[in-house]
């Protein structure tokens, strides 16, 4: 089941907001809290959207519990990545590993079986983005660290999208299962924020605010348009075309946080592009 081009143009556009605000997360002095009131005021809006749709049907309300605690895993692993490495590093290995593993687990549990071109793309563009988290660069222990953490956020990624992929087409209505799925994100990470971070919260709210807010826009936009692609494509493919968000946070990364950037990392990029080519014919 291959994406409609208008969908795949929104799915593009997600995935820009989504490097977007990566990088706001990356570049913050305290990941843990901006990632939190960026997830907490998506929650709002999810609240909001949640008054103008019905509820989720009833099947879909075990895949909203069991993603609200991937995305809790998800957050904090992808905080300790940022803290250890760089934005066009971690960035990549965490996001390229994802379109792999949900190829796999969508073939095996929801029965999306890629043709040999598209599963021939898929791996063709996962490999290229894996080596941008690699080129040009030496790793050290702290960034063995870093990989490490970024290996572990990309299976968290590739496991909510599965169980959101399977859960918004269960929902009854696409936009109640975004709005319920923005709406509990937050609420396990409020918890750990509390725990770890309460006597820091007040400052970093006054100085943070409207940073947050839009960084939480976007992921809420971002995410939503992905949900619903969810519902309108196969899961592998909705994946991989999200993934050239890669590409907008390497350029983010290295234009903007002044990250390296080589020509293995250019070359990657063109490849990733070719990959996501032969996964839509």
């Amino acid at each position: 089941m291959t994406l409609d081009w208008t969908v795949a143009a929104l799915v593009l556009l997600a995935a820009l907001l989504h490097a977007s605000w990566n990088a706001m997360t990356k570049s913050s002095a305290d990941g843990l809290l901006a990632i939190w009131l960026m997830t907490l005021f998506a929650g709002v809006l999810g609240a909001v959207g949640a008054l103008f749709v019905p509820l989720p049907l009833a099947e879909a309300w075990p895949y909203l519990i069991v993603s609200a605690g991937i995305h809790l895993a998800y957050m904090l692993f992808l905080v300790r990545a940022y803290r250890l490495g760089d934005l066009s590093r971690v960035y990549p290995i965490a996001r390229g590993l994802a379109p792999v593993v949900v190829a796999l687990l969508a073939a095996l549990f929801v029965g999306e079986r890629p043709t040999i071109v598209q599963a021939g793309g898929l791996l063709f563009c996962c490999g290229a983005i894996v080596s941008l988290a690699f080129a040009d660069t030496s790793i050290s222990r702290v960034g063995r660290r870093a990989v490490v953490a970024a290996v572990a956020t990309g299976l968290m990624i590739a496991s909510y999208t599965v169980v959101d992929g399977s859960g918004v087409r269960v929902a009854g209505d696409p936009l109640s299962y975004v709005a319920w799925n923005l709406l509990l994100d937050g609420i396990p990470l409020t918890f750990v924020v509390f725990f770890r971070r309460s006597g820091q919260i007040r400052a970093f709210i006054r100085s943070n605010a409207v940073h947050s807010m839009t960084g939480g826009a976007m992921a809420a936009v971002a995410y939503g348009i992905v949900l619903w692609a969810m519902s309108k494509g196969a899961m592998a493919s909705v994946s991989s075309l999200r993934e050239t968000s890669v590409v907008f946070a390497t350029l983010i990364g290295t234009r903007l946080l002044g990250e390296p950037l080589g020509t293995r990392r250019l070359v990657a990029a063109v490849v990733v592009a070719g990959g996501l080519m032969l996964l839509q014919l």
